[in-house]
Parts: C-alpha cells; sequence; structure tokens
C-alpha cells in the first residue's frame, strides 16, 4: 500500500489525479470519476489574525513625498511612491531571513532522532511586490495547509517558513533561485533541497499535506550542482551572496522613489544612446576635387633676340636701294 500512497501524492502534487480518487478506491486504468468540490476542500481561515507586513520606518527623504500634500496628491492620481505595498502573512508561520537562517536552519537544536526526521517546507514569496497573481494564491494555500496539518494534529517533524524574494539576498542567491513563488523541501539542515515551481503544479491544501504525510517529496532527486550545497564549487555563489547583500544594504536604503526616478533617467540616457541617428551608409561622398595650380609665365633668357626686330626690315634700308 505504501508504493500506492507515494504514487498518490506524487499525481496529486503534479496535479495528473486528484488524492480524493484514490481514498474512494480509484485503480489506475480505470475512468477518473468526475470531480466535484466539497467543503472539505476548500482552504480552512487561519485562527489566529495575521500580521500586517509592510514598510518599515521611512527615511527622511521617503516621509517628504508619501506624507503631507505630496501624499495626497499621488494618492489622488494613483502613485505609489513607497514602492512597498502592505501583505497579510500569518504570524505563526516564521518569516526566514538572511539574518535568521542559520541559526533556524542550519544550527537548529536537535536531537540526532529528530535531525534525522526534521523536514522544512518552505515557500519562496514575491506578494509584498505583486499583491496580486500566483504568488498571493500560492500564500493563501500555503498557509491554508499549515490550518489543515494543525487541525490534523500530524506531522510534528515538518515546519513551515516564509521567504520574503524581495528581501531576502544571500539565501536565495546560495540556492540560485532567481524567480518565484517557489515551494522548498529542505532536510539536513540546509543540505539537501527540493525545489518545486509553484505555478506549474495544482495546489490545494489536502493535496500538500498528503505530499509532507506520504513523504511524496523523496521522489524527486535532490538538487545537487557544482554550484549547491556540498559541491566543489559551492564557494562561488557564497562569495557572490555577500557581494549582493552589500550591494542591496546600499540600495535599500535609497528611497523608492529617487530609486524609481534614477533608474528612469538612466533607462532614457541608454534608448536615446542607442537609437541615436547614425550616418547613411551606401551613399559616395561627393570628390573633393583639388584647386588649380597657378601656371608660371616661361622664363626669357636675357641673350634672346626678339622676333619682330630680325624680321621687320627697316624703313632706311628700302630708301637706299632705290637710289
Amino acid at each position: 500500500m505504501r508504493p500506492l500512497a507515494y504514487a498518490a501524492s506524487f499525481l496529486s502534487l503534479t496535479g495528473l489525479v486528484n488524492a480524493q480518487y484514490f481514498s474512494a478506491g480509484w485503480v489506475p486504468g480505470q475512468p477518473v470519476p468526475s470531480e466535484t468540490p466539497s467543503p472539505a476542500h476548500v482552504s480552512h481561515p487561519a485562527s489566529v489574525p495575521a500580521t500586517q507586513h509592510g514598510p518599515g520606518k521611512m527615511s527622511f527623504l521617503d516621509s517628504l513625498v508619501t506624507v503631507g500634500p505630496l501624499g495626497a496628491v499621488s494618492s489622488l492620481i494613483g502613485l505609489n511612491l513607497t514602492g512597498a505595498p502592505s501583505v497579510n502573512w500569518d504570524e505563526r508561520i516564521p518569516l526566514i531571513t538572511d539574518e535568521n537562517y542559520a541559526e533556524m536552519i542550519v544550527n537548529e537544536t536537535l536531537t540526532p532522532e529528530e535531525e534525522e526526521e526534521r523536514v522544512w517546507f518552505l515557500i519562496i514569496t514575491v506578494t509584498a511586490g505583486q499583491p496580486e497573481g500566483v504568488s498571493k494564491f500560492v500564500d493563501h494555500v500555503f498557509d491554508a495547509t499549515y490550518n489543515y496539518t494543525l487541525e490534523k494534529g500530524e506531522l510534528p517533524y515538518v515546519r513551515f517558513g516564509r521567504i520574503d524574494y524581495l528581501n531576502v539576498t544571500s539565501v536565495t542567491t546560495k540556492w540560485a533561485v532567481w524567480s518565484a513563488p517557489y515551494l522548498v523541501v529542505l532536510k539536513d539542515r540546509g543540505q539537501t533541497l527540493r525545489f518545486y515551481k509553484a505555478g506549474q503544479i495544482r495546489l490545494t491544501d489536502e493535496i500538500l499535506h498528503q505530499f509532507l504525510k506520504e513523504k511524496a517529496w523523496s521522489i524527486k532527486e535532490p538538487w545537487k550542482s557544482i554550484y549547491g550545497p556540498g559541491g566543489e564549487r559551492e564557494y562561488i555563489l557564497d562569495y557572490l551572496a555577500q557581494y549582493l547583500s552589500i550591494i542591496y544594504g546600499v540600495l535599500v536604503r535609497v528611497p523608492k522613489w529617487l530609486m524609481y526616478t534614477m533608474s528612469g533617467g538612466l533607462a532614457t540616457f541608454f534608448i536615446n544612446f542607442l537609437h541615436k541617428p547614425s550616418p547613411p551608409q551606401g551613399v559616395a561622398k561627393p570628390a573633393v576635387k583639388p584647386a588649380p595650380k597657378p601656371v608660371s609665365a616661361p622664363a626669357v633668357s636675357e641673350h634672346a633676340v626678339p622676333s619682330s626686330a630680325t624680321n621687320t626690315p627697316r624703313k632706311g634700308s628700302k630708301r637706299k636701294g632705290k637710289k
């Protein structure tokens, strides 16, 4: 029965077949019964109020344009100058950051038996920057899975965690994660990682719960790379993560509205530079005629005799011949 349960969870996660078909006695090869939604499949609301995560303490430059008359004008025209919309996340699910990752996951206090069983189920989300879309839906299902797991009272070895992709640089760089949302199954204190693109699988709270309960994540091979955890070139991503964290620490201090203005001006400059007109090719340039050289008069020698003196007879000689 255990291989069948593995198959059920795996097919459920990939969205090929719903897990309720297996529980109803469906066998592969038979027609799939029609799916009808039931109240048990809807997401369960959180039992405690969620925490509202939004922009932190504003700097002086931010306060100049986000409060007062300028803030009122920008809100009327629908312009968000803060660049950081608020988002509701369940406060019971810890927020994993660059600062607490090592303390909460890598150096977690566990017995050898607990360390072998410990599974971290993480979501990498971008809902803080995109309040609507796939990331928000995945966040909702993730929270519903957490509530469903608490209601069942199962999976004591599984811990849930959330990573805000927009505010975490080092961890996501070490994992070579360049987009979101992602679901991550983490084991062995971060040395064994399995990634699932959330937008490409079918998600419900029961499917994810079954996926964790039956350990169907073990069917997929963990991420193995020379740049990954334990790889011979792991240090490259470690150095890159440190440099990007330093750059992020500097850029995060710049007000969002000033960053938008600077990036827009820089983009305009490059666009104008790349689209500036170039001289037409294939058109022959008019040839420049050289200036005419001045013609010099021929030089006359001092001993030359004028031709008129030799050819013209003198009048006096004719008169003498007649006489």
